[in-house]
């Protein structure tokens, strides 16, 4: 009789196995679907674009090329709008880090029950809202007579008029109010995940404040910064929105010249190529960046 069990235990273990396989499928076959549909079938379809000599038009046989890959020798001013780009990327992420690490820190290590869920409401607060509605709220906010020079007169009545609407420092404000929350959530659960024995044992040890942070805090909130660091740097080098409107005639960007071709110069081809070249580069930073988390989690 034990015999059989055991066989039968056997002969049911694969159609255990089976049945879990289809449920997983079934479960996943939607996402994977909408994937598909969404994102794989439109970028084949920019890929295509992106060989083409000229827009598609019926009528017109298509010849293809690969020129618009070298557009950055063609075209050398691409060189200076990729260089504000990354720049734009540098200031925005590096203040998201100043402001959202130790905003992080705070609120993993000094609040707790209804004032950790008031601030966290507050920290998400600008995803309830419009892109396109607060960017135009900071132009009312940064324009010559808005609110930040309203203020200003209002101290100081004898100060000059502030305008900072369609300067560079604009356009990192609205990408910094836009995209802090990435920084601030990612490292919020690096933080909250820190035991509190091992920063008493760094005070323990005559550790002063300054000193945890540096060699404590910071090192094991660096997944953390590193992640939200990519979720900021990777979008915010193709935004278009925040230096178009902010930015006027100086908000130059990838972004900016990519939307130009598909919605003014009716450049397909070229804005597709664009897009694809910025990919690559998000990519690689993908890549290097998975690495140096890969590693940083392999060191005990």
């Amino acid at each position: 009789m034990a015999i059989v069990s055991k066989a039968d235990d056997g002969a049911a273990a694969p159609r255990k196995r089976w049945g879990q396989g289809w449920a997983t499928a079934a479960l996943l076959t939607p996402a994977y679907a909408w994937l598909l549909l969404a994102v794989f079938l439109p970028l084949c379809a920019m890929l295509f674009f992106s060989f083409l000599k000229s827009s598609p038009v019926p009528g017109r046989p298509l010849i293809y090329t690969v020129d618009n890959y070298l557009a950055f020798i063609k075209r050398p001013y691409l060189f200076d709008v990729a260089w504000t780009s990354i720049q734009i990327g540098l200031w925005t992420t590096g203040l998201c880090a100043l402001i959202g690490l130790p905003a992080a820190l705070a609120l993993a290590r000094a609040t707790a029950g209804r004032s950790k869920h008031v601030l966290f409401l507050l920290i998400i607060l600008p995803f309830w809202t419009n892109g396109l509605v607060r960017v135009f709220s900071w132009t009312m906010v940064l324009r010559e007579g808005g609110i930040l020079d309203y203020a200003l007169h209002w101290i100081v009545p004898a100060a000059p008029a502030v305008s900072l609407l369609y300067t560079f420092p604009a356009i990192i404000i609205g990408l910094v109010h836009a995209y802090l929350p990435y920084m601030i959530l990612t490292c919020y659960l690096s933080a909250s995940a820190i035991e509190d024995a091992t920063i008493e044992a760094a005070r323990s040890l005559g550790g002063r404040t300054p000193i945890v942070f540096w060699k404590v805090l910071l090192p094991l909130c660096m997944p953390g910064l590193i992640s939200g660091s990519i979720l900021i740097f990777v979008p915010v080098i193709g935004s278009f929105m925040e230096p178009r409107i902010l930015g006027g005639r100086i908000g130059v960007t990838m972004g900016t010249v990519i939307e130009d071709q598909f919605t003014a110069a009716f450049n397909w081809p070229l804005g597709a190529a664009l897009s694809f070249t910025m990919l690559a580069v998000v990519l690689l930073i993908f890549a290097f960046s998975s690495r140096v988390l890969s590693g940083r989690a392999a060191t005990p």
